[in-house]
């Protein structure tokens, strides 16, 4: 498992990473055997609700961590500027499925 970019992020971030494999293992099952969309939406917001009341709390603190260390390392500077010049405005389009040749 990699260390986090600070060393002091690093225990936070060895139980959140703990915590979401755990809460994502059992999420993938289920969903993927759920037969209707709205069986899949709802398995879904379930599974939401239950990663918030595991795993929500040390995932906040181990993003305040990280954004800690990166305002301290002088990163923060360098993510605005690498936002600013390529925006990310919409999500990239999904890519195209492979052509069939006759």
């Amino acid at each position: 498992m990699a260390h986090s970019l600070s060393a002091e992020c690093t225990p936070l971030k060895i139980e959140y990473d703990s915590c979401f494999n755990a809460w994502f293992e059992g999420y993938l099952e289920p969903a993927v055997a759920a037969s209707s969309r709205s069986a899949r939406e709802a398995y879904s917001q379930r599974k939401a609700a239950e990663f918030q009341e595991k795993c929500g709390k040390v995932w906040e603190s181990y993003r305040e961590c990280v954004q800690k260390a990166v305002k301290e390392k002088g990163l923060d500077e360098l993510l605005q500027q690498a936002r600013d010049e390529n925006p990310l405005t919409e999500p990239p389009p999904p890519p195209s499925p492979p052509s069939e040749s006759s």
